[in-house]
């Protein structure tokens, strides 16, 4: 494999608070108490609550399913706890790993792939602030244009005061979505009649077991592919683990059943909207806005990594401005209204991104990364060759894509590398 000549990972500054070019030191790192909500922050997010209301409507309630939330939520968590506790260990997010498994100029494919989808949902909130707007609150449609340009932009503009204010944020906006999340929930259990009232309501549409659980894996997929930032590491790779693995499989599966009792009560997967029938319109505005400030900024600040990791230059608010000016784009031509077939595809594209970096590290290199300053190859062959051959595995074979995917990129990895081999370094 070639080797290129271009700048390999940055030394690290004592300015340098958000690490995209570099690993970060272990005395940067954050304590479980402060992860913990930045990480639950991270997950709740409108787009699960959606998820829930589209698969809840095609199966019985137990054991489908909460058998189906349950299953989807573990292979979530344990792909993100996995990626994380490998980022823990060496320090470096999952765009600076990629570098080891596609090379220094090939993992520039996974920082598009990465950004694209993280812009993709910005575009896709602010698009859906704006449609609550006018369901909620009468603003005339034909201002959406001016609603979304201001989320759009505010969200990013919070962003910019970094870890601190983000942390703090989500220290308040987790405990009060959890505690109205909690409030919708028990609105429909009493109105649905219990246990036995949930039983008692048929499926009334059709919807394939992989299909469904592709759906669910898919809400929370691209963030767990990039909940390796420097935001989201603790001092040691366990707590990271044990941290990562409760927000994605506990808080995600709370938000998806949240989605599904209120598609089963209201017909209606917008818990915001659900509030608001039931006269507690303030406490959904709320909701709105701490779920998607939190979720927002959290998005912005992973596409501006993967922004920095494909041009190799530290600016942050410069890739945070392109790409929301890009999102704007996306949220005025409609990209709310592509959710489903949104999530099918990254629950089938994007775990073979995951599977070759899990590979790398601890099959090829056991469990131990090359130093980050060491030269790269220009193109790691069995990484660029085995994405594709991963993702058409995934998305032709039946059974559960995500699975497929990932399994897939492991072994096709391992073989490839022993086949073609890294080249040498320069």
């Amino acid at each position: 494999m070639n080797t290129t000549s271009e700048p390999e990972f940055s030394t690290l500054t004592p300015v340098s608070e958000d690490y995209t070019l570099s690993a970060v030191r272990a005395n940067a790192r954050k304590s479980m108490r402060s992860l913990a909500p930045l990480l639950i922050g991270f997950t709740l997010s409108c787009g699960t609550l959606f998820a829930g209301g589209l698969v809840s409507p095609a199966f019985r309630f137990w054991p489908d399913l909460v058998g189906l939330i349950i299953l989807g939520n573990l292979i979530l968590g344990s792909y993100t706890a996995g990626l994380s506790y490998i980022a823990a260990k060496s320090g470096l997010s999952t765009v600076l790993m990629a570098r080891f498994s596609f090379g220094n100029v090939g993992s520039r494919w996974v920082d598009f792939i990465l950004s694209f989808i993280q812009i993709s949902w910005y575009g896709w909130g602010s698009a859906l602030i704006a449609d609550s707007l006018n369901k909620l609150m009468d603003v005339p449609v034909y201002l959406n244009w001016l609603t979304i340009l201001v989320c759009t932009y505010l969200c990013c503009a919070t962003a910019y005061f970094g870890y601190r204010f983000i942390d703090w944020l989500s220290r308040f906006a987790v405990s009060t979505m959890l505690f109205l999340m909690f409030w919708i929930l028990a609105i429909a259990m009493s109105k649905l009649g219990g246990f036995e009232g949930l039983q008692a309501i048929q499926p009334t549409q059709q919807l394939a077991w992989g299909e469904a659980l592709t759906i669910v894996v898919g809400t929370l997929i691209s963030n767990a592919t990039q909940a390796t930032n420097n935001r989201h590491l603790t001092k040691t790779g366990s707590t990271t683990l044990i941290t990562t693995l409760a927000a994605f499989f506990f808080v995600n599966g709370f938000f998806i059943i949240c989605g599904a009792f209120s598609s089963l009560l209201y017909a209606n997967e917008d818990v915001v909207q659900a509030l608001a029938q039931e006269g507690l319109l303030f406490w959904g505005l709320l909701l709105l806005l701490l779920n998607m400030w939190t979720t927002q900024a959290n998005t912005i600040d992973a596409f501006s990594v993967a922004g920095s990791q494909i041009f190799r230059i530290n600016k942050w608010i410069i890739f945070a401005l392109g790409g929301a000016t890009v999102a704007l784009v996306l949220a005025w031509g409609g990209i709310y209204i592509m959710l489903l077939p949104y999530l099918k595809l990254l629950g089938t594209f994007i775990p073979p991104l995951g599977g070759a970096i899990v590979s790398d590290y601890w099959l090829v290199h056991r469990g131990q990364f090359p130093s980050p300053e060491a030269r790269q190859p220009a193109f790691n062959w069995a990484g660029i060759i085995t994405y594709p051959l991963a993702c058409a595995i995934a998305y032709f074979y039946p059974g559960i894509k995500p699975i497929n995917g990932f399994i897939a990129a492991v072994m096709l990895y391992f073989v490839l590398s022993k086949i073609i081999g890294r080249g040498k370094r320069g």
